[in-house]
């Protein structure tokens, strides 16, 4: 058995311990600034930020002791030695790159048009703190010329330990503006760019990558690209810190395990839908159609916490949430 399927007693021991001791959440909306900043027992965790940028993203993202975990540029432009690619990964986000047709991923308007598709922020259902913060938001999902192509509404669970912080991600995509189509390509979907320590190699002038990469098969670095897994999880040292970020995907999620955008430079995104690009199956083979007035749910949990994956029992945790009967997205 790969041993990465059954993490050591120790670490099982200290998920139930750490479960047992979890942290009181605040959540404050700054409505002016377009976000709403959450702290852990009194320290700060991230911010949702629903304005001024083309979706909402989660920036800063720090993790046990205050490590920030997730990159900097391009939300923050004068951090020495981070790299300058890829603008549109912005920490922690969910788009995708074919939706009916219409790129949210990258961001950048069409040959001869100003305007970019982007996903809007309409409104806050929930905004409560306590054991666990709890945020839930309506969107929509605006092509260049301002057609709506969809709706979502999405549901943001924030929890931590001294060891771990948590965000329980659930995103349910309406097709009420007439059927949607996922569209079959590696741009997509759950995302989040990680600090350059973490990083398995440097590029575009970033400095100090050191990471590492393993999915819950075993496979490591480069080869978790495009591979399917339970989870993945990045680890190495920031600030002086072990520290690692891990993605899980949920059992009932279209398609699980999930086909991993992995990337060396520090992306990493769980993505149902790119079959043809990961596995060299036919164009088309991985778009999913929502039929009109239908819904699709998708639930990751990205979990920042101390040492890698196997010292932070991912696996165990994995297991314990599969089995989690929390509500989905209405």
């Amino acid at each position: 058995m790969n041993a990465l399927r059954s993490a050591p007693a120790a670490a099982l021991v200290a998920l139930i311990v750490a479960a047992a001791a979890r942290a009181d959440v605040a959540l404050e909306r700054r409505d002016a600034d377009g976000r709403v900043d959450v702290s852990i027992d009194g320290q700060p965790f991230t911010s949702y930020v629903f304005a001024g940028h083309k979706k909402p993203i989660l920036y800063p993202v720090l993790g046990p002791g205050g490590v920030p975990m997730t990159r900097s540029w391009p939300v923050e432009k004068d951090v020495a030695g981070e790299a300058h690619d890829h603008p549109h990964h912005e920490s922690v986000w969910f788009t995708h790159g074919k939706v009916n047709g219409v790129d949210f991923w990258l961001h950048r308007p069409a040959k001869g048009e100003t305007a970019t598709p982007r996903v809007e922020h309409v409104a806050f259902k929930a905004c409560e703190g306590g054991r666990d913060g709890v945020i839930e938001t309506e969107n929509r999902w605006v092509a260049a010329d301002g057609t709506v192509v969809c709706t979502d509404t999405r549901r943001i669970v924030f929890g931590g330990t001294p060891a771990a912080r948590t965000i329980d991600y659930t995103v349910t995509l309406r097709a009420d503006h007439g059927a949607v189509t996922l569209g079959d390509t590696k741009e997509g979907t759950m995302a989040l760019r990680v600090r350059t320590p973490l990083q398995l190699k440097e590029i575009d002038g970033s400095k100090g990558a050191a990471g590492h990469c393993v999915n819950s098969e075993g496979q490591r670095d480069a080869d978790a690209w495009g591979k399917a897994a339970r989870w993945v999880g990045y680890w190495g040292t920031v600030e002086g810190k072990d520290v690692g970020i891990s993605i899980l995907d949920h059992p009932k999620n279209l398609r699980h395990p999930a086909h991993w955008h992995a990337r060396d430079y520090g992306l990493f995104a769980a993505n149902p839908f790119g079959l043809h690009d990961f596995t060299g199956a036919p164009p088309g083979s991985g778009d999913h159609v929502i039929p009109d007035g239908g819904t699709l749910t998708l639930r990751y949990l990205l979990v920042f916490h101390e040492g890698d994956a196997e010292a932070a029992g991912i696996e165990p945790r994995w297991r314990a949430w599969s089995a989690d009967p929390a509500k989905d997205t209405p």
